[in-house]
């Protein structure tokens, strides 16, 4: 099966609210992908619609080549699912919650549990109610990862985390698909998805503006060049080269920014001229989901 997830035209509306608005989207079997959006783009809409949690107002969802409506009780036993407001019963211990749920699942090898609790440093004697936010987030990460499911849907993964306990989820991660795993990771922290993720999308307003591996996306980005020449040069050589909005000349020294390939701004710059140094400085993740939320919607 090449598809995990295939959305087709999705819709959900509120009332008068749209939360997705024809949403397209493939996710392949063995990747990452990261799912990206402020709060109000249809993350969590998404995700909910995938397990059937809430149900679409049009289009058509599959997961695992099942149909989450239909096929929920079969689609559950395949997909690990952490919410991003995970609440279990807080009378339990750690322990005791984790073994109900394994229960659930026809059961899970104690020392799985014991395994992924240490790797997380979650204390499994504790009481839930007395963990803080990033204790649950644990707990909520071992029943995810706990029974090896063939789907990930992680909704906010990390938060309250620590940053070593972040690098240890980012480690299960990396496990999981090499395991053969794919995950659906939607995510705020930018750092975590260009981490471990195959590919990205990006939603705006119910909407895919951008669906990529990072190193494209990033090839298509606004880049801040720098250039230092031998000697002087002026403005006149280059502010008709494709691509170059910005720009400044102080005596051998050019800056400005680029979209797109460089190669008509580096002839530009070897035509006449001597370089003696480019600096070109590559747009970060965070830079990108900005560049393509606050731009015009652009079709994947």
């Amino acid at each position: 099966m090449d598809d995990v997830i295939v959305l087709d035209r999705l819709v959900k509306t509120y009332g008068r609210q749209r939360g997705l608005a024809g949403l397209d989207l493939r996710v392949r079997a063995g990747e990452v992908l990261g799912f990206l959006g402020p709060n109000g783009a249809g993350k969590s809409t998404t995700i909910r619609l995938l397990l059937d949690l809430i149900r679409p107002t049009s289009g058509a969802v599959r997961v695992l080549g099942l149909d989450p409506r239909a096929d929920a009780v079969a689609l559950h036993r395949r997909v690990g699912y952490l919410a991003g407001d995970f609440v279990v019963d807080g009378r339990q211990t750690v322990g005791a919650c984790l073994r109900f749920l394994a229960g659930l699942r026809a059961g899970v090898p104690a020392g799985r549990i014991d395994v992924l609790a240490e790797r997380l440093h979650l204390d499994l004697s504790a009481r839930i109610k007395s963990l803080s936010k990033g204790n649950r987030q644990k707990v909520g990460l071992v029943q995810a990862f706990m029974h090896e499911p063939e789907l990930l849907i992680l909704d906010e993964p990390t938060s309250g985390l620590d940053p070593l306990v972040q690098q240890t989820f980012l480690q299960m991660v990396s496990e999981a698909a090499a395991n053969g795993q794919t995950v659906f990771m939607s995510s705020h922290v930018m750092a975590e998805v260009q981490a471990v993720a195959d590919r990205v999308a990006i939603i705006r307003d119910g909407r895919l503006v951008a669906l990529d591996t990072v190193a494209a996306l990033r090839s298509q980005a606004v880049r801040h060049i720098e250039i230092t020449f031998a000697g002087p040069v002026t403005a006149d050589a280059f502010d008709t080269v494709p691509g170059v909005t910005g720009l400044s000349v102080r005596g051998t020294v050019l800056r400005c920014q680029l979209d797109g390939s460089p190669d008509a701004l580096l002839r530009a710059a070897t035509r006449e001229h001597t370089v003696t140094g480019i600096l070109a400085t590559e747009p970060q993740l965070e830079d990108l989901f900005h560049h393509y939320y606050a731009g015009a919607p652009r079709a994947a």
